[in-house]
């Protein structure tokens, strides 16, 4: 019997599929980008979107476990496109494992379905899921959740995680991000806001203790993942700025001019037609000043979840990873 990673060739779906790989169980992905290297290691992969939702459920047939990690990730998009990938893609899931009898089901959620406009400064699962959020990604992220929840059983027990900024080695998205727009970025709001991360390590982790959980309690409960160490966020980018010899943000924008330069933004993606997402958006300027750092007791509760990688582990080891890619010609 195999356990099933969609969106295993993600940041954190690969880290996953080669921890499970290291423990010598059978894995099988799903996804859109083949994976030679993996399928060189002995993992099944299945090529399919979710919104190819006979495949999808196929694709569950002689599964143990599966992780869904795999969803639409942005900040700005059309709504459908979200809730195709994010919903559908979640219920095709759902109705493959009821079909197959797959037993358990690990989600890989967001923090930002409990998205509100408002700080969230030791935040806790007790939040209610987001209605009025204005990206697209939460608000799908929110549907699914619920009802992968809701579809917790006798015969399916699920779980739902909540990894905040997963980052680490190898991070395609966050980081990097960062780092190409390191000119031009502007502290936004008063630069004291603390945030949660998680490395990436320890978001692994996170998902092989819910499985083992849902045996337990935590079957039908949804579960923030977070370092346990909130950051004030611009002392911490700026960190990593200086660790690279890039010159460190100093200056700032207040938010209500970030969130009209986001509205702009916002206007003009819609009209016009222009590629990628916008430079700002309400949504980012919110993330950007606002506080969002979580509490995370009952994940040490339920899932027996511990940070391995501190903070401070993962940034030297992170500084020193990229100092290395830069000095190769």
């Amino acid at each position: 019997m195999s356990t099933l990673v969609t969106g295993g060739t993600g940041f954190l779906g690969r880290r996953l599929v080669e921890r499970l790989l290291s423990e010598g169980r059978p894995v099988a992905v799903l996804g859109r980008t083949p994976a030679p290297d993996l399928e060189a290691k002995g993992v099944r992969f299945m090529r399919a979107s979710l919104d190819d939702a006979p495949a999808v459920e196929a694709a569950c047939a002689g599964m143990t476990t599966v992780f869904h990690t795999a969803a639409k990730v942005g900040v700005w998009g059309r709504y459908d496109d979200f809730f195709r990938t994010n919903v559908l893609g979640t219920r095709a899931i759902l109705a493959g494992c009821r079909r197959h009898g797959v037993p358990r089901l690990v989600y890989t959620s967001t923090p930002s379905v409990v998205y509100n406009g408002r700080d969230l400064a030791g935040a806790d699962e007790s939040l209610p899921l987001t209605t009025d959020c204005p990206s697209p990604y939460p608000l799908t992220k929110a549907i699914a959740e619920r009802e992968v929840l809701a579809a917790n059983s006798a015969g399916l027990r699920t779980v739902a995680l909540r990894p905040h900024l997963i980052w680490g080695v190898g991070d395609p998205h966050l980081v990097p991000r960062l780092l190409a727009r390191a000119g031009r970025l502007r502290i936004v709001g008063s630069g004291t806001n603390r945030v949660d991360m998680v490395q990436v390590v320890n978001a692994v982790d996170a998902h092989l203790l819910a499985e083992r959980a849902l045996a337990g309690p935590a079957a039908g409960h949804a579960y923030f993942i977070t370092n346990g160490e909130p950051v004030v966020l611009w002392d911490w980018v700026n960190h990593l700025l200086r660790g690279l010899g890039e010159p460190p943000v100093t200056r700032t924008i207040s938010l209500g001019a970030a969130s009209a330069v986001g509205a702009v933004c916002e206007g003009a993606w819609r009209i016009l037609p222009l590629r990628g997402e916008p430079p700002m958006t309400r949504f980012i300027a919110a993330e950007l000043a606002k506080h969002h750092w979580f509490d995370i007791p009952a994940a040490r509760r339920d899932l027996g979840y511990e940070p391995r990688i501190t903070m401070a582990q993962g940034t030297a080891e992170l500084i020193a990873h990229l100092q290395a890619a830069k000095s190769v010609p």
